[in-house]
């Protein structure tokens, strides 16, 4: 589902929801409705019932989609800094004496450029790679080899070391949000939730089953795009909405690009 265009997910989540809870209702008036026993007061008692079930639920469904939210934008920032921290770093071995500066920089451009092609895509799929460590290996020697021979060397070393500590976290942080997902136990309370606040709302006693039926079916369709919106932000680099290279592919054309 995750890899699905968006606009198939929409309606995959939205219709069967709809579909069910219509669905149910229908099936709830002609088998259960007539066995029930509604006093005078009783409507009242379901009103309550019902809106304190909605209030849980939305309450849940709240925290969990500003959960998804903030964590996509954790992400977000976490690309854009390891991006940031590349482009840093790449300035500062310009000032490197040769042949350590064409070095680097040939070590950096492989690097993004294996980033943009072939990273990403990956990601794209859930899958962590593991290949642009060896490149970061070959890059990290020749850095640590270099011996500065006078004062401005020395302070330009550092600042490139603090900038590639910098970038290796980044990129460790980066590596790690690639599974980042909601656990199986949240989507068991928004399924089961959904379908609970669905059923509680059969209760009513409504004369008319189409006014019943047409305000149902747009809680689920309310319902159905809470859901949408938290499938689609809920993997940071799946789908349509995933955290595209645009931080790298910026980097690499303003800066790498001979």
């Amino acid at each position: 589902m995750f890899d699905l265009p968006l606009i198939i997910v929409g309606p995959a989540i939205i219709l069967p929801l709809g579909i069910l809870a219509i669905g149910g209702l229908i099936l709830f008036r002609r088998r259960f409705q007539p066995q029930l026993r509604y006093g005078e007061h009783d409507a009242h008692f379901s009103a309550t019932m019902v809106a304190s079930i909605m209030v849980f639920y939305g309450l849940a469904m709240a925290l969990i989609a500003v959960h998804v939210w903030v964590t996509f934008e954790d992400v977000s920032r976490i690309v854009s800094h390891e991006a940031a921290t590349l482009g840093t770093l790449y300035r500062n071995v310009s000032e490197y004496p040769e042949p350590e500066r064409g070095t680097m920089q040939a070590g950096l451009r492989e690097y993004v450029e294996h980033m943009i092609r072939d990273v990403w895509p990956e990601q794209h799929k859930g899958k962590i790679p593991n290949a642009g460590i060896e490149r970061m290996d070959r890059f990290q020697a020749v850095l640590m080899h270099f011996e500065p021979s006078h004062e401005a060397q020395k302070l330009l070393a550092a600042e490139t070391l603090r900038a590639y500590d910098e970038m290796i976290g980044a990129r460790r942080l980066r590596l790690d949000a690639v599974e980042t997902h909601l656990p199986g136990v949240m989507w068991a309370v928004i399924v089961i939730g959904a379908v609970i606040s669905i059923f509680s709302s059969y209760f009513f006693p409504v004369r008319d089953a189409r006014l019943q039926a047409t305000q149902i079916g747009l809680l689920a369709v309310f319902m159905g795009l809470v859901i949408f919106l938290i499938v689609a932000l809920d993997r940071p680099f799946r789908g349509e909405l995933g955290i595209p290279s645009t931080a790298y592919q910026i980097v690499y054309e303003q800066l790498m690009t001979p």
